[in-house]
């Protein structure tokens, strides 16, 4: 049997990665009986069936897997932001930082268009949080290699708002993809969607990077409920004040002796975290017990 990695899923074929170059292969009739497909960034076992084509036999225990888009064993996300046409809005890195923390994701921030606007405060915030922070700009180059350098040995997804520049920069990271890019709605000042399936690239040194469809890349609103009691380890600049509060149950909203409060209060904390905190908080609050528990 063949070790690889499924690269590209399309029309019920895999194409999948191997050290003797890409097969085609089509998944054996026993992961439709028990329900399970493969998907693409899934390392799998593959082999040649009598007729001398490529059929996968068993597919590797996962790290993780997403349901939009159908992705599996991301080690690394690179949420894609910018200042300029598109604005990023700081809540949607932060439900995306939460997706990337129970999936045990590493999060990278890559500030886009730099040669336009600096995104400073954008770079603040994260840098000041915890987070691998990145300028780049896919038109000039910089920032490249920084981030080629932050991303090496992994497979990682690239996701973000639609016009921040994703296949962009997937296009200065492989040189000759030709992955297409979109023009950006000045009325709407919004992307448009230019990806349309899941697709590896490799970029060598067991390095391979995801182009995933616009806006919805991780979708927010299809993620599981977190229990909100749960929420604040998802929070990676809390960590040094959890367990310091003066109620061990402590939410960390309006209770007295709150030690997140208090490193907010001191400006150890970046606010617009907080808020988001806050705000997602009260989502998950609104579910019930039980659909955290069917859905967990």
């Amino acid at each position: 049997m063949t070790e690889g990695v499924i690269t590209k899923a399309l029309s019920g074929f895999y194409y999948v990665t191997t050290g003797q170059g890409l097969l085609e292969c089509k998944a054996r009739g026993r992961f439709r009986l028990d329900g399970t497909s493969p998907l693409v960034g899934d390392r799998v076992l593959c082999s040649l069936d009598p007729q001398g084509r490529g059929r996968i036999d068993s597919v590797q225990e996962r790290r993780n897997w997403f349901i939009r888009p159908a992705v599996a064993n991301i080690d690394t996300m690179v949420f894609v932001a910018a200042n300029t046409n598109p604005v990023t809005d700081p809540f949607l890195v932060d439900r995306v930082s939460v997706i990337a923390a129970q999936a045990d994701c590493r999060l990278i921030i890559c500030v886009n268009k730099s040669d336009i606007d600096s995104g400073e405060e954008l770079y603040k915030i994260y840098s000041s949080s915890g987070f691998t922070s990145i300028r780049t700009s896919a038109e000039t180059g910089d920032g490249m290699a920084e981030l080629m350098d932050a991303i090496k040995g992994s497979i990682c997804a690239f996701t973000g708002n639609s016009g921040v520049g994703k296949s962009s920069i997937l296009n200065r990271l492989l040189p000759g993809a030709n992955i297409p890019t979109g023009e950006v709605s000045e009325k709407l000042g919004r992307g448009k969607h230019t990806t349309r399936h899941v697709e590896l690239y490799s970029l060598g040194a067991d390095t391979y990077v995801a182009d995933t469809p616009g806006f919805a890349s991780f979708d927010v609103e299809m993620m599981n409920p977190i229990p909100k009691e749960q929420l604040q380890y998802d929070f990676i600049d809390f960590e040094p004040y959890i367990g310091r509060c003066r109620f061990s149950d402590c939410a960390h909203l309006k209770e007295p002796g709150c030690a997140v409060r208090e490193a907010l209060e001191q400006g150890q904390l970046m606010p617009s975290r907080y808020r988001s905190y806050v705000r997602l908080y009260e989502l998950s609050a609104q579910h019930k017990s039980w659909e955290l528990k069917d859905q967990g």
